[in-house]
């Protein structure tokens, strides 16, 4: 028998609505994710994307429309808050320094410290210690968390982010095209410990314009498009092949295709 808690969502999204200025980003957008589910949102540059990851971290409050946590109504006034409801968002530009170490970049503005001020310092001995569990219970082994994570490829510092963000409580994990910039071995690396994450109990909000990894990893996919929702889908209500063509333009791609084959057809003829 299905436990009753885990149908009840982590994060529940109801009819979303955003504009700035006379510009609507979002309308009535609707979304959910459960514990130990991968939600794909899924849409080309412009459709709301990045304004709906934003409305669900705290960044922006909605115009219109209701966010639940655990079926309880809740009112995000900043990314704080959102953090303290157990939400993290991960962005491409993943917010580390470069020229620190592995360690110092996992608990930025959180460091573990030792001695009595004024003489506390960072306790490089602790961090490593948690660091190298927090990171080998995602799958990753690093040589030496004391080198700068600029040493690191991209996928393993999106890695780095994510296990990151769910020591530090993350129960639902909110993902900004995390492989947009990666080759297709170091993405293949970010979307195995992304299932790690939803492994280990977190519901895994998957921000993207690729089908294609959506579709290795996704549970559920909310496709969005000028700022509207275009409805969520299971897999079996939607195939592979309808994903793709969804995404790649629908009926939009269908009409290009045939305005550029009457166009061939002119300048051969």
């Amino acid at each position: 028998m299905r436990d009753a808690a885990l149908d009840v969502p982590l994060l529940e999204a109801e009819g979303l609505a955003k504009s700035f200025g006379g510009i609507t980003a979002l309308e009535e957008v609707s979304l959910s994710v459960r514990a130990g589910e991968v939600m794909c949102v899924l849409g080309d540059n412009g459709a709301g994307k990045s304004t709906l990851i934003k409305t669900l971290s705290g960044v922006h409050l909605p115009d219109r429309g209701r966010l639940r946590i655990e079926g309880q109504e809740v009112r995000l006034t900043s990314p704080r808050e959102a953090r303290a409801h157990g939400i993290a968002t991960v962005y491409q530009d993943l917010a580390m320094v470069p020229l620190l170490s592995i360690a110092r970049n996992f608990f930025l503005g959180a460091e573990p410290t030792k001695g009595v001020w004024p003489f506390r310092r960072f306790d490089m001995r602790t961090a490593d210690t948690i660091v190298r569990a927090e990171l080998e219970k995602m799958g990753i082994r690093v040589r030496d968390t004391s080198e700068p994570v600029g040493t690191l490829s991209g996928g393993e510092r999106q890695s780095v982010a994510i296990a990151r963000a769910v020591y530090f409580g993350a129960r639902v994990l909110i993902l900004d095209e995390p492989t947009s910039a990666l080759g297709v071995k170091q993405a293949g690396v970010v979307l195995r410990y992304i299932l790690q994450a939803r492994s280990r109990g977190c519901g895994v909000i998957l921000v993207t314009h690729n089908p294609h990894h959506a579709w290795l990893i996704g549970d559920r996919f909310t496709l969005v498009n000028r700022g509207r929702s275009l409805g969520t889908f299971s897999k079996e209500q939607l195939s592979r092949e309808e994903l793709v063509r969804q995404m790649a333009g629908g009926q939009e791609l269908e009409e290009l295709s045939h305005e550029l084959g009457e166009a061939v057809r002119v300048s051969s003829g």
